[in-house]
Order: C-alpha cells, then sequence, then structure tokens
C-alpha cells in the first residue's frame, strides 16, 4: 500500500496501531492522582485510582511507566502482578482473573524522581533578589513524558478526565489545570491541594507546578486569566494579560467554540530548555519567563514582540490541540502548524503596524524552505513509529512549512470559507481525537473547492516546489507569459522531480494593467500559458501568499529589478529571498542576487533591510575561516553602517515596531563583524553594569552584550563572569551564560567549556552555554563534548539527546567534521533515530555545496566594490 494509499486509511474510527503503541483493549476515562513532592531531594511519590473501561476481556493491561519505581497495583481491590519494559517504557499487569468487559478501577502506587531538566516533573533553581536560592517544580510532559510523573495511557489518542491533589509545604502556591477546590493543612508543615476535574483530555496536556510564587488575575468573559511568576515581578506580566485578554473573544469567535475552562493561567518559570519555551498545558499555559514577562529595563522591542507571538500561539493550541487533538504525533502538524499560523493571523489583526505577513516571508518562509530543500526534508505529515522519533518531529517543517501551507490554503479559499470549514472541524471533532484529512473534508464542505488534492500534495511529501516564468510579452492589451513547476533544492537529492498543485495568483506592477490578477494551478513540467489583460512587469505569487520559489528568465527579472520599489513590501521581500536561494541552488548566478539588493536604498523598508543583513551574514558565514571572511566583514560594516545612523542608537519618538527591530539587528550585525564604533559603545556601556545592572538601553541591550561577548579579551571576559555570578535576574543570568560562549577567540571558548564541569551553573544553562560555544566555534564544541559525552547527556533532556550532540558540529566548515559525526552516530545513536544526525550532515554538505558554487560571484563582488 503506497503512503496516501495508507494515510486515506487512517480514519478517525480505527487506525492501525502504529509501532509502540498501545493496545485499545483497556482505555481510561478518568484518572484520580495524588503526588508528593520532597523538592529538597529531588523524589516524590504518588498513587493514582483510574476507572478504566474494558473493551474485551483480558488478564493483563498495559500502560506507559518511565522512571518510576511501582511499588504496588490492584484491579478492582485484588493485587496484580506487575512487570517493567524500561526500554519500551511500559508497566503490565497481569489480573488475577480476566476482567470483563465494562468499568474496572485499577490503583497504583509508586516513587519517581524530580529532574533538573524539563522532562516529567522537574525543578527549576534560580535566587531571590537577596541572592538566597530557591526551588520552583514544574511539569512537562510533551510529548512522552507524562509518563515519567505517574503510570498512564500516555498518548494522545486515549483521552480522559483528570483529577489531581498535590501536597505543598505550607506557604507555597500550587496550580494546575482547573482551579483548587480547596487546600487544607496537613502534618509535617504542609498543605494538600486538591484541583477540579478537568474536561476530557489527552496525558501530555496535564500540568503540575507549585513554589514560592504569586498570582495576578483579571477577568475575560467568564474566564479568569492569570499571571503566575516569582514573587516581585508578576507586575512584568501585565502585557502578556492584557494580550490575552484580547485574544480571548477573538479565538471563541473564530473558532466558533467558547474557551471550555474556568480559568487560564499564564505561567512563568525562570529557567530554561534545550526543547522548547511555552507549553500549551490546557488552561495551565507554562512559559520560560523570557517568553512571557516583560521587563521594560531590560527587553528589546523584539523581546515584547516576541511575548505576543508565543502567546497568541499557546492559546490558540488550547482549540488546535487541545479540544481537537491529533490522533498520534504523525499529524503534530495540527497542532503546530496552525497554532503558527494563527499567531501571525492574530498579530495581524491586533498590530497591523509589526507587517507580520512580510516579516514571515523573511522569517518562517525562509525558515522552512532552507531544511524543505534539502535531503533531509520530510513529509509534513510524517510517520513516527517510536518515543524517540517524536522529539524530532518538532521541527521547522512541522511549525514554519505548517504554518505556511495553511496560510496558502486559506488565501485559495478566501478567508470566510477557510474559517467556516474550521469552524465545522471544531464543533465535528471537540473533546476528540483527529487525522488531517478530516480537516480536509471540512474546509472543502464549507468552501466548495478541491482542498485535499492541493494539499495532499503538500503534505504528503517533503520538498519546495518551483514555479518558472518565462517568455512575457504583451500584446493586443494583454499580457501572457508560460508557466511551469519544477522542483527547487540545494542538493541533489532535494532536486528530484516531484509534481505539486500550486495555487499561484500572477499580477502587474505599473503599465496600463491597472492592477489586474489572475489565479491558476501550476502542476507539472509542461509550461502552459497564463495571461492578464495590460500591460506590465508581471509578478508570481502575488503577496508570496502560496509555498513556492519563483524563477523569471532573465527579461522578466530584469523588469522586477527594474520596478522594484513600486512592488508590494511581501513582493519584495520575495524577490530577495528567491534570488539568494537561487544563487544557493545553482538556479541562477549570485550577481542576480546583488543586482536585486542593490536596490534597497538606505530608506528603505526596515524588513528589506533585514532580508539583506540576514543575507550578508550567510555569506560571512559560509565563508568563516577562509581568506574571504575578513573582507565579508568589512563589505557588511560598509553596507550596514549608513543604515544605522539613520536609525540611530536611540529609539526615536513614533517609530515603528519594524524600526526597533531593525536597530538591534543593525547593532548585532556590525557588532558580530568587528564594527569599532559598536564595540567601543558595548565597551563603555558593560563598565557601567557593575554599579547600575540596567545601565544599556533596553533597545539595544541584547545585541550590545552580544557584542561584548564576541570581541572580548581575556580581562573582558573575566568582566561577563563576574557579572554573570553576580546575577540575581534569572532570565538575566541565563542570558549572561549564553554570551559566555560567544567570544571569538578559542581560548575564551575553551574557557567556557571549562565552566560544564563545575556546579557554578545549572543543567539547563550548561546546555546553553554549550550551544553557545557551538556557534561560534562548533568544531571545540563537537570535540569537546564527544570526549565528555557522559557529562553532558547528563544534563540533557532525554527528548534531545539523539540530536543535540551532533547538532553542535553542524556549523562546521572542516572537511573532517561529516566524518566524526558519522563516527558518533555509529557509535552511539540508533539507526532508527538518527535525524538529527541526518540534519546535520546535510546542513554541512549543503553549505559546503553552495559556497563552492557562489565563490566566483562572490570574489567578483567584492573585487568591484560595490
Amino acid at each position: 500500500m503506497n503512503k496516501l494509499a495508507v494515510l486515506l486509511a487512517v480514519t478517525a474510527s480505527g487506525p492501525a496501531l502504529a509501532q509502540g503503541q498501545l493496545p485499545t483493549d483497556v482505555v481510561p476515562i478518568s484518572y484520580d492522582i495524588n503526588v508528593r513532592p520532597d523538592a529538597q531531594t529531588l523524589l516524590f511519590s504518588g498513587s493514582e485510582t483510574v476507572t478504566v473501561q474494558v473493551r474485551r476481556a483480558t488478564r493483563t493491561i498495559t500502560l506507559n511507566a518511565a522512571d518510576l519505581d511501582i511499588i504496588g497495583a490492584t484491579f478492582d481491590g485484588r493485587p496484580a502482578r506487575v512487570s517493567v519494559d524500561k526500554e519500551a517504557q511500559r508497566v503490565t499487569l497481569r489480573l488475577p482473573r480476566a476482567a470483563k468487559v465494562g468499568r474496572h478501577s485499577l490503583s497504583m502506587q509508586w516513587t519517581g524522581k524530580i529532574n533538573r531538566s524539563a522532562s516529567g516533573l522537574f525543578a527549576i533553581d534560580y535566587t531571590k533578589a537577596d541572592g538566597s536560592p530557591v526551588r520552583m517544580l514544574a511539569t512537562q510532559f510533551e510529548a512522552p513524558d507524562a509518563r515519567r510523573f505517574a503510570p498512564m495511557w500516555d498518548e494522545p489518542a486515549f483521552k480522559a478526565r483528570f483529577r489531581l491533589s498535590a501536597e505543598a509545604p505550607a506557604g507555597q502556591l500550587a496550580f494546575s489545570n482547573m482551579p483548587a477546590t480547596s487546600v487544607t493543612s496537613i502534618a509535617g508543615g504542609k498543605q494538600l491541594y486538591r484541583f477540579g476535574e478537568t474536561p476530557v483530555m489527552s496525558s501530555y496536556l496535564l500540568f503540575l507546578g507549585m513554589g514560592d510564587l504569586e498570582r495576578k488575575a483579571q477577568r475575560a468573559g467568564t474566564v479568569e486569566m492569570g499571571i503566575i511568576s516569582r514573587k516581585g515581578v508578576v507586575g512584568q506580566g501585565d502585557y502578556a494579560l492584557g494580550a490575552a485578554a484580547k485574544l480571548l473573544p477573538y479565538y471563541n469567535d473564530y473558532f466558533g467554540q467558547p474557551y471550555p475552562m474556568p480559568k487560564m493561567d499564564h505561567i512563568a518559570g525562570p529557567g530554561s530548555s534545550q526543547f522548547f519555551g511555552a507549553m500549551e498545558n490546557w488552561g495551565a499555559i507554562f512559559y520560560f519567563e523570557s517568553e512571557l514577562l516583560f521587563d521594560p529595563a531590560r527587553a528589546t522591542e523584539s523581546n515584547r514582540q516576541r511575548i505576543y507571538t508565543v502567546v497568541a500561539h499557546e492559546m490558540a493550541h488550547q482549540w488546535f490541540g487541545n479540544l481537537v487533538t491529533m490522533r498520534w504525533w504523525d499529524d503534530l502538524w495540527l497542532n503546530e502548524g496552525f497554532a503558527s499560523w494563527m499567531e501571525g493571523k492574530a498579530s495581524d489583526k491586533f498590530n497591523p503596524s509589526w507587517n507580520s505577513h512580510a516579516a514571515a516571508v523573511i522569517g518562517e518562509r525562509e525558515g522552512a524552505m532552507g531544511t524543505d530543500a534539502t535531503a533531509a526534508t520530510h513529509p509534513i505529515i510524517r510517520k513516527i513509529a517510536s518515543v524517540e522519533q517524536i522529539g524530532e518531529a518538532f521541527d521547522g517543517i512541522t511549525y514554519a512549512k505548517g504554518q505556511q501551507v495553511i496560510g496558502m490554503l486559506e488565501a485559495y479559499l478566501g478567508e470566510v470559507p477557510f474559517r467556516a470549514g474550521v469552524r465545522r472541524y471544531m464543533a465535528k471533532y471537540k473533546y476528540s481525537n483527529t487525522v488531517t484529512d478530516q480537516l480536509w473534508t471540512e474546509l472543502e464542505a464549507a468552501s466548495g473547492k478541491p482542498v485535499t488534492a492541493i494539499a495532499h500534495s503538500f503534505t504528503l511529501q517533503g520538498g519546495v516546489p518551483l514555479v518558472s516564468v518565462a517568455d512575457v510579452r504583451c500584446a493586443g492589451g494583454k499580457t501572457t507569459a508560460n508557466v511551469s513547476q519544477g522542483r527547487f533544492g540545494l542538493d541533489e537529492a532535494s532536486k528530484a522531480a516531484q509534481t505539486w498543485q500550486v495555487p499561484v495568483t500572477f499580477g502587474m506592477v505599473g503599465g496600463t494593467a491597472g492592477g489586474a490578477r489572475t489565479d491558476a494551478i501550476v502542476s507539472g513540467p509542461a509550461a502552459r500559458p497564463v495571461s492578464l489583460t495590460g500591460c506590465g512587469t508581471l509578478v508570481a505569487n502575488l503577496g508570496k501568499q502560496s509555498y513556492a520559489r519563483v524563477l523569471y528568465d532573465r527579461p522578466a527579472h530584469d523588469a522586477l529589478v527594474r520596478d522594484f520599489t513600486r512592488m508590494t513590501l511581501e513582493d519584495r521581500l520575495g524577490l530577495l529571498g528567491d534570488d539568494f536561494a537561487l544563487a544557493m541552488g545553482g538556479y541562477q548566478d549570485l550577481a542576480r542576487s546583488f543586482e536585486t539588493a542593490d536596490r534597497v536604498q538606505t530608506g528603505a523598508h526596515p524588513l528589506e533591510w533585514q532580508a539583506v543583513a540576514g543575507e550578508m551574514g550567510t555569506l560571512t558565514g559560509f565563508f568563516s575561516g577562509t581568506p574571504l571572511e575578513a573582507p565579508l566583514r568589512a563589505r557588511a560594516i560598509a553596507r550596514l553602517s549608513p543604515v544605522l545612523a539613520r536609525v540611530g542608537y536611540e529609539p526615536k519618538a513614533g517609530e515603528t515596531a519594524p524600526t526597533s527591530n531593525l536597530r538591534e539587528t543593525l547593532v548585532g550585525r556590525l557588532g558580530a563583524n568587528g564594527d569599532t564604533d559598536v564595540a567601543a559603545r558595548a565597551r563603555r556601556y558593560v563598565a557601567q553594569l557593575a554599579g547600575n545592572p540596567t545601565a544599556i538601553p533596553p533597545a539595544i541591550r541584547a545585541p550590545i552584550l552580544s557584542t561584548y561577548a564576541t570581541n572580548a579579551t581575556a580581562a573582558e571576559w573575566e568582566t561577563l563572569l563576574a557579572l554573570t555570578k553576580a546575577e540575581t535576574n534569572p532570565v538575566a543570568k541565563n542570558r549572561f551564560v549564553a554570551l559566555l560562549g560567544g567570544a571569538r577567540d578559542p581560548a575564551l571558548n575553551q574557557r567556557a567549556l571549562d565552566l560544564l564541569r563545575t556546579d557554578t551553573i545549572t543543567a539547563p544553562q550548561k546546555a546553553s552555554l554549550l550551544r553557545a560555544v557551538a556557534n561560534r566555534n562548533p568544531d571545540l564544541a563537537f570535540d569537546w563534548a564527544v570526549a565528555n559525552r557522559d557529562l553532558v547527556e547528563a544534563f540533557l533532556e532525554e527528548s534531545t539527546r539523539s540530536g543535540y550532540i551532533v547538532g553542535l558540529g553542524a556549523g562546521s566548515n572542516d572537511p573532517a567534521m561529516p566524518g566524526k559525526i558519522q563516527r558518533y552516530a555509529d557509535q552511539y545513536i540508533k539507526e532508527s533515530d538518527r535525524g538529527g544526525v541526518r540534519r546535520a550532515l546535510t546542513t554541512i554538505a549543503v553549505r559546503k555545496a553552495a559556497a563552492d558554487r557562489i565563490r566566483p560571484a562572490v570574489e567578483a563582488w567584492l573585487a568591484g566594490g560595490r
């Protein structure tokens, strides 16, 4: 059976079990779980009673458990024999006699460990303002880590209700998905929190947190919206709380289903993770603090925008993911792609000056295509066959390509029919599980258009379509062109022929066109004509709504360069991105990209300069460690310095968010390239921090600190280390830790690595520091990690282990690195878990091939002095 047939055969009524999925002869109806954490010993104990439905008579019950010591189990009050398969993360109960069809009661008791990194029940260590240590507890269960908290059917299709109770030290705040129904004092200076029963939901959405925290709330209609944070900073949640209060009624209306919980807490944890920044637990959304709290003394404008989009993303999950959940992790994109698209849609509605759709053209679109156009691509709907593979599904294709494909379908169907289809889907499948085709069915029913065929071509195969435009001419008052569909790739594997059905809008710039446009489905390599009324410059993929690259023949491209400033912002950004990528893939000379970029003048839109700055940074990275690095850095300084002079170091009254973001980018890029003025400013500002922790203006704090770290001398690195040790603000401290790994001097990178052997920083901070060293010196970081593998794996989250160390080497330009990565993988990583290995090796190969391909054009460009 081919892939398409298999996917079509998987329906809501009963998919075949994937490898590793639990049997369905016994399913949970409700859990009553009690846990007793001991934050000091990092241990906890638990007990549960689960009401189950036996569908077929059986003497065995199998469910998930990981890193739990099962003390005992009973079924309908009778002891059951317990066996544990640690490798499969399963526990099987052998019943004294066969259980009959119907409802039964299963009880279990266990002990477990509190982790130091974000999986299962974990600890977040930080310091108070007075420097004293404090520990917060929280849970992180997505994807397969609820089983580290309690034995359960830890798969998304096994939805159930949860009643949770937990012991917490007296005076601490505890919180979960539902409000507490009672808080009572118990022996040992503790209090027992009992929480209300949740709606039917998947296990990965369960949440528990506790600590020396405070909560602030306001009402949004019938829902209480809360911010929970460490004490003293809850007011920094006002921005997020205000955004959430406006987003809730918008989402209620858009999805056509009211938010079903009585409260929605937004919880700030002062830590970090290698895997995630926020998690959509139903009614108790968890964020690491930098993703939720806005500190006006330290945060940049991009930080503020990031907070908004993350809140919008996680809130969208309360419907797409929580209310309606994918049946299995193959369809994770139903959660993440839709939430990513919705965050952009909400941002456009409430913050139109951000130009969110245009920003996505150079952000999410380019990010998705960067991976999708390589041998490391995979379909949006991908087969997940093991627990280890689940973590690999959380990548740019799932998120960013998913977002782009959903946006393309909305543009094709129209906003109103698309929303009607989403409402049908929500109403029909609320509190249940789905596969992707069920969404396409509802969109087709609402729009009357053939969604499935188009959608399948983008979700069941990887890769990037290439729309070619040639022979543009005007005659008889009409403009005509020949168009065809191929494939864009950055390596040979990604250039293998494939067919998509690409909905493309063609439009005109200037001439007598008068805004003429036409829509077409472009599919296959055979050229087909398109025509528009009037004469002018033809633009394909108008507004960059479709997920495709566009390749113009020379005359059509020359016309676009000539009329560049007359195109819409999205189309200017799309042309910049396509031209650069087409040169990387060998479809056209890099000189065309330089021609287009030359049309971006000093006073151009900030997003155009973001694109140019990003491309110049990419070129410099391609030739890092070669004779071309220094002249490329000098060219970047010459090109970008006048733009910074126009924007200035200080914000101006009434300036737009894109301008503020460009300032950050320019200061950071120029500082990284060694601009003497930016480096001198950074040194002056950092010298003031010992006496005033907020001496750096917040608008440029992040890039000024990164400039200082990049250009640091040995003495200046010691200054940075002293600031790190003295810092009590956990977000600022996490940032300082990462900066310690950012020096250009390899000797200072080694000193940063030496910190990983000490207790100076926490386990999550160690992972962040090692990644920072790899960003600057991938060869040193990879070699060190391999030599110290046990130490490194001790501070990694389990879901990241198969990809973290090999990913450290992905930025290397050393010809020996691919062999080293392969040898490491052969020794330590199972063949089925090598998605990270493939990405790292592909990244290196693509970068080398592109650098070799464009080197003559880069040399000519540098020699020309433009």
